[in-house]
């Protein structure tokens, strides 16, 4: 049995989650996205509430990695995969493929034809790897600061 495991997000995930999220950003998107541009993205001060509500409001799957929540990943009514985040100390394990491949079997469950994502910099390669391709290159604004990013894109 693999020491990955896949299942729904629940309520008493929101912490880690959000955990998960602040390490991956500042400790692994760190490396091509400048210092503003980290503090933008991922603010010392989380608000809880609304990401409680964002979680709850499509599909989230947690990856847990023996008893610790290592990533988590989403899928929007629309095919889009908003978040799929892993946590530093569990890189390179495998963590992200099989997020991706447990929304790709959700999604042809969907019926969806394809899947898009918004890809930072650091994710592209991944993404790439795994059949995406770009689409378009972005660049996004959130609170003050500009983002480059890749609409990117993959038939199922």
């Amino acid at each position: 049995m693999s020491p990955i495991q896949i299942r729904p997000y629940n309520r008493d995930d929101l912490n880690a989650i959000i955990e998960v999220f602040n390490d991956s950003v500042r400790q692994v998107a760190s490396r091509h996205y400048s210092p503003a541009q980290i503090d933008a993205w991922a603010p010392i001060a989380v608000n809880t509430a609304q990401w409680s509500e964002r979680l709850e409001r499509k599909p989230t799957f947690i990856a847990e990695y023996g008893s610790h929540i290592a990533g988590f990943s989403d899928l929007e009514p629309t095919g889009q995969i908003d978040m799929l985040f892993v946590h530093s100390e569990y890189q390179g394990l495998g963590i992200a493929r099989r997020l991706l491949n447990h929304i790709l079997l959700k999604a042809r469950e969907q019926n969806h034809s394809a899947l898009t994502t918004d890809a930072s910099i650091t994710a592209r390669p991944f993404f790439e790897r795994s059949g995406f391709h770009v689409v378009q290159e972005q660049d996004v604004q959130l609170r003050g600061q500009t983002f480059k990013n890749y609409r990117m894109a993959r038939a199922i």
